[in-house]
């Protein structure tokens, strides 16, 4: 099971602290899909909304409440119980939203051709294909839209010093600091690899789905700054304070596992002697002086973070 699936993993959490997705991706989904004004969040009045929409890999329902407005109805699937409780809470007052437990893999409660547009937001990566592409082919009716994005590892625009303390604690090979290993061998395989390598393992059968779009930007192995990067690709750009970012970060699944292998490591909220989220951030705050002068009062400090990101999109033959 997945260690967004166990019991121990904060789904609450979660949707406190992940990012939401911004309306250009949206308005870019929607058009392609055939809706040329969408005006996200809020419909043109003239637009009727139609279709069904099947959300994969739902979450907490993010993507299923945000799209729900531009169709008559909208399936969330998730496999964690955690999430599907969260998506139940949160979506409680849309009646277009049915929320189920279950995998991208088994969509047998749907009838042939019954689905309009297929979306998975921060969740392609874990899916078996040998199951989902023959699902996809017979639930998704011909000239339907298929749109799968993610998002990955995060840089502090401006802060380019900052970048290699984060690798050090998430990937390091060695010790991030004496006695401690990093979070790297807790990281889910082969999913978050698929995810940093901007899906290019997930290839979409051409007998079945044309107009294969991919749009991927990665902001630690392209030549040129930020500045060169394609608008359309750097779609996840927030402002946010720095203790914002450190509980993002600790919604990460590599984290969880970390945490799991080192009860006897409490963070310094639980009133441990500290993490490693902690002694992440004490050498992040401690590389930019201002925000070491700033003494206790770093986490309010606000920055400009930008991720990574993948967005995958195709035509249903």
């Amino acid at each position: 099971m997945s260690i967004f699936g166990r019991s121990t993993y904060s789904s609450a959490g979660y949707a406190a602290f992940r990012p939401s997705y911004p309306s250009v991706l949206y308005d870019r989904v929607l058009r392609f899909h055939g809706i040329e004004a969408p005006s996200f969040p809020s419909p043109p009045p003239s637009l009727s909304a139609a279709g069904t929409l099947l959300d994969l890999g739902c979450g907490h329902g993010l993507v299923a409440r945000a799209l729900a407005p531009y169709f008559s109805r909208v399936t969330a699937l998730d496999p964690s119980a955690g999430m599907v409780e969260q998506a139940h809470k949160l979506s409680a007052d849309n009646s277009k939203i049915t929320v189920k437990q279950g995998g991208a893999e088994d969509l047998s409660f749907l009838a042939d051709n019954a689905v309009d547009c297929v979306v998975a937001g921060q969740a392609a990566h874990w899916f078996d294909y040998s199951k989902v592409w023959p699902a996809l082919a017979r639930v998704v009716k011909r000239g339907g839209t298929l749109a799968f994005w993610g998002y990955k590892d995060h840089i502090i625009v401006g802060q380019p010093e900052t970048t290699p303390i984060f690798d050090k604690f998430i990937y390091g090979e060695t010790e991030p600091v004496p006695g401690v290993e990093s979070m790297m061998r807790f990281w889910e395989q082969p999913g978050r690899n698929i995810l940093r390598e901007s899906y290019q393992e997930v290839v979409l059968p051409e007998t079945e789905w044309e107009h294969i779009v991919r749009i991927a930007w990665d902001p630690d192995r392209v030549t040129g700054g930020i500045s060169e990067a394609p608008e359309e690709a750097t779609w996840l750009r927030r402002r946010l304070k720095l203790g914002e970012l450190e509980g993002y970060l600790r919604t990460l699944s590599a984290f969880s596992g970390w945490r799991s292998a080192h009860p006897d490591m409490k963070s310094r909220a639980d009133g441990g002697d500290g993490d490693i989220v902690d002694w992440m951030f004490d050498e992040v705050v401690a590389a930019v002086p201002e925000w070491k002068a700033a003494g206790d009062r770093w986490a309010e400090i606000e920055v400009d973070a930008i991720w990574g990101t993948i967005l995958l999109m195709a035509k249903r033959r």
